[in-house]
């Protein structure tokens, strides 16, 4: 079977109910899925996955958010080539870099050879019923991607 890892980094709830809602999409299409937050795993789990998210939210102006800064880090020093990648997350559109996490997160999975399944979602604040459809259209090509 198919297995989908997520890793996600929350602080208000908005982030975890992103990843939340991509897990359950995941396993509505017969993907196993196994889901953490960021400081409870390491980038080293993705090597057991055949696909690898990471939801995270975006702080201040555009800075990762401290309790993802180990895992990105150390994310930085492994080889994922062969396994499919997606990565999303929230921000607020008040700041000048809204959601610069996910696109440094994406840099990263290209870095280290990682083939991007679907474009990054980002939701501003919390996910409403479009957002929802983007994360739900987001889990089902990078189901595609790995069939």
């Amino acid at each position: 079977m198919t297995l989908a890892k997520i890793v996600y980094a929350s602080m208000t709830g908005n982030t975890e109910e992103i990843a939340d809602i991509v897990a359950e999409a995941l396993e509505n299409l017969n993907i196993e899925v196994e889901i953490n937050e960021c400081t409870q795993v390491d980038p080293e789990d993705f090597e057991d996955a055949d696909i690898c998210v990471v939801a995270t939210y975006t702080y201040g102006d555009g800075e990762l958010p401290d309790e993802i800064v180990d895992f990105y880090e150390e994310l930085q020093e492994i080889d994922l080539s062969g396994k499919t990648y997606g990565v999303c997350g929230s921000g607020d559109t008040f700041y000048d870099e809204f959601c610069k996490s996910v696109d440094d997160f994406d840099a990263v999975f290209t870095k280290i050879g990682a083939t991007k399944g679907a474009d990054s979602v980002k939701v501003d604040l919390a996910a409403e019923e479009e957002d929802i459809q983007k994360l739900e259209a987001f889990a089902k090509k990078l189901a595609e991607a790995v069939k």
